[in-house]
């Protein structure tokens, strides 16, 4: 579901809303523009700078509030809220009002009237004690006065819970669509961001606050969150709090005596001091279905891969965001399907009526009957009385209800900001529409020139790469190789475009990196990572997530496992292909309890990996995708490490295979990193790294006879 809001009549916020602090920090031109940067400039920096001012720094601390955390209650933060409630409140209303208009109205018309109805249940159980106090005060009653109060009664309870039952489902549904929606665009803003996007730490908590602001939206609001949702509920309390103010006023208004309306008041004060009784279904149920235990193994698997640290470089590099968001968006419907199909079965008008009489109820009609002694002599009915009671008693649990929905309304309004200025947020990597350029193959293999280029970790003093200048012509292979800490995965992140670069130059077939977008680029290089995923998946998706278009080619993955010298180790698993791999990471298996509750039985086995043979599996993933055509780059960065030597030389077997036509030229770039200077003299160029820098470049004999340190380290390893 696509949906197009216009951005209209934005106003900048006033400059003595935000702090110096937050000046500082909001996006320039010429620095750090990744955090709001947009087509809509104007507006996203006024979300960035609403959302960023209402961090207020703490008392004698340069800190920001920590992300979630309560706005405090101030002349400045309210009319901050004001602001943003300009900002960004029509765009609210339409996202929910856009997708269920008319079940959007009902609810609102639902909402009010349900602050009506306890006026309505106030005035007909006084109609019924009336009678009743009629029949022991004269010891006469009308049987047809009596049954009519009594009928109506019951017509209220049953309106009451056709009401509410039609209510809940219509909430629900829109409550659910919502909640996906915004969900939907949750993860898609964080699958299309990348590494050091990500590695801001003021977008990290701007897209932590708007999580806060999406998961509001569930059925049940952990952390004490309050939806824009849950506004309409407002509606509710101050329409029962005119209804309770109407019925005090005409109470007032009558004879009632002053000793009656004192007992009124301190007979409303004494359930307070008591813990409400609850009666009815419970809200928390297990979840028993095999297929909806499933469901929510999927949902939770895409979601972590979605917000996964560890395993980002890798869904980024493989173009895995829209696999992901298409599996989450599956499994997420289906679940709402199951939830919506298991409500209207639970939905029993019976227990739902029987539910209102509660102990409370019968507990209150008891109190009436005793009180009929208090009020025999007076000019007021039990009736009347009971009925200003209760509206005493309801007016202040209203007001405190009120107050209570206002203060998390309030606080609402600054997550509101946080997700509307992280939709606007944009990769640091993709160019502009206006510089951007496609790649284009040359089916030659890629050529690369690098000049001068220097790049320094966020929060790091010295940098990681200093002034390397290397040229790699297309289809040439290149051997990194140096010291630990010399800068060379660094430098194959920046040649995969994971990772920006400070100045220098990088140019791509002469054109320049910063004119590809990273998707395009990406998809004409394949790689394995010094620290490459692990995925809490099958042997097959942990392989097809190379090219996740050929999941389901049993061909290709087939392929890919011969070239990555996997073939025993997949086939020797228990369930070959389909066998659930094990893996030991904290970060990897942020989802793992929750896919624990399927994967007990002997349909989900788990199987632990060697490192050498995890290593064969992110060997095979690379393959899945070198095998493509338009594939023009094959970065290594230790990837055989693990293997043996026999292993290692077939493995650069396989890399000849795939790097060469038919007719044996050359149509790939591969460059790898390697320890072992046995394997480098397999490439046709050698750079060695030192300090950050690439100290010598050329052939292994041109290299030795140099006699630099490359030569030294070649003798110490023979």
């Amino acid at each position: 579901m696509t949906l197009r809001l216009r951005f209209h009549s934005w106003r900048y916020l006033p400059p003595e809303l935000c702090f110096p602090q937050a000046a500082q920090c909001a996006p320039r031109t010429e620095e750090r523009t990744h955090h709001v940067k947009s087509e809509y400039h104007d507006p996203s920096e006024a979300f960035y700078r609403a959302w960023l001012a209402s961090r207020t720094p703490l008392a004698g601390s340069d800190a920001f509030l920590p992300p979630g955390a309560h706005r405090p209650l101030s002349a400045h933060q309210i009319k901050l809220a004001y602001q943003i409630v300009k900002l960004c409140g029509y765009d609210t209303f339409a996202l929910i009002w856009v997708l269920h208009p008319w079940r959007f109205l009902l609810m609102i018309i639902v909402q009010l009237l349900r602050g009506v109805l306890p006026a309505f249940k106030g005035y007909s159980q006084a109609s019924i004690i009336n009678e009743f106090q009629s029949f022991m005060t004269s010891g006469e009653y009308t049987l047809s006065h009596l049954l009519s109060s009594i009928l109506f009664e019951l017509i209220r309870i049953g309106f009451e819970t056709v009401l509410d039952s039609f209510a809940t489902a219509n909430e629900e549904l829109v409550q659910s669509s919502i909640q996906f929606l915004l969900e939907h665009k949750q993860i898609e803003t964080r699958l299309r961001l990348d590494v050091p996007t990500l590695a801001d730490p003021v977008v990290r908590d701007l897209l932590q606050e708007s999580d806060f602001f999406v998961r509001s939206f569930g059925s049940m609001s952990s952390f004490g969150l309050f939806s824009m949702f849950d506004i309409t509920r407002i509606l509710t309390l101050i329409s029962e709090l005119v209804s309770h103010l109407f019925i005090l006023s005409s109470l007032t208004r009558s004879n009632m005596s002053d000793a009656v309306l004192i007992t009124c008041v301190l007979a409303s004060a004494v359930p307070s001091l008591f813990p409400w009784l609850a009666t009815g279904r419970t809200m928390f149920e297990d979840l028993d279905d095999p297929h909806e235990l499933r469901l929510l193994a999927k949902q939770e698997k895409m979601r972590a891969l979605a917000y996964s640290d560890a395993l980002r470089q890798e869904v980024v590099f493989f173009g895995l965001g829209s696999w992901i968001l298409r599996g989450w968006a599956q499994a997420r419907m289906a679940l709402l399907k199951a939830e919506r199909s298991q409500s209207k079965q639970s939905a029993e008008f019976t227990s739902q009526l029987l539910s209102r009489v509660g102990i409370s109820d019968l507990s209150a009609a008891v109190q009436n009957m005793l009180l009929m002694l208090l009020v025999k002599t007076s000019p007021a009915s039990l009736g009347t009385f009971t009925l200003y009671r209760n509206s005493v008693q309801a007016l202040f649990l209203t007001i405190a209800a009120l107050i209570h929905s206002l203060r998390m309304a309030y606080q609402a309004i600054f997550l509101m900001s946080a997700y509307w200025a992280a939709t606007t947020v944009k990769a640091h990597l993709r160019p502009t529409a206006s510089q951007r350029m496609n790649y284009e193959c040359s089916c030659k293999g890629m050529e690369l020139q690098v000049k001068n280029l220097s790049y320094t970790y966020p929060g790091c003093i010295h940098p990681v790469l200093n002034g390397v200048n290397l040229t790699i012509r297309a289809g040439e292979t290149l051997a990194i190789v140096g010291y630990n800490g010399s800068g060379k995965s660094t430098l194959a992140k920046v040649l995969l475009r994971i990772v920006d670069f400070d100045s220098g130059q990088l140019l791509v077939n002469r054109v320049d990196i910063r004119k590809y977008d990273p998707d395009d680029y990406h998809t004409h290089c394949t790689a394995v990572f010094q620290d490459f995923s692990k995925f809490n998946a099958s042997a097959q998706e942990n392989i097809a997530v190379g090219f996740i278009d050929e999941k389901r080619n049993r061909a290709a993955i087939e392929s890919a496992i011969r070239l990555g010298c996997a073939t025993q180790i997949v086939y020797s698993l228990p369930q070959g292909l389909k066998t659930k791999l094990d893996v030991i990471s904290d970060e990897a298996n942020s989802f793992m309890a929750r896919d624990s509750c399927v994967n007990n039985s002997r349909s989900f086995p788990q199987h632990g990996l060697s490192g050498g043979e995890w290593q064969r599996i992110a060997l095979s993933r690379a393959f899945m995708r070198a095998q493509r055509p338009e594939v023009e780059l094959i970065v290594f960065d230790e990837a055989t490490s693990s293997l043996d030597a026999h292993a290692q030389n077939r493995i650069f077997d396989s890399i000849d295979k795939v790097t060469h036509s038919s007719d044996g030229k050359r149509t790939k770039t591969v460059i790898f990193i390697t320890h072992r200077l046995s394997t480098a003299r397999r490439a046709d160029k050698i750079a060695m790294m030192e300090h950050g820098t690439i100290t010598e470049f050329g052939t292994h004999e041109e290299l030795l006879r140099r006699d630099g340190q490359y030569a030294a380290l070649y003798r110490a390893s023979t």
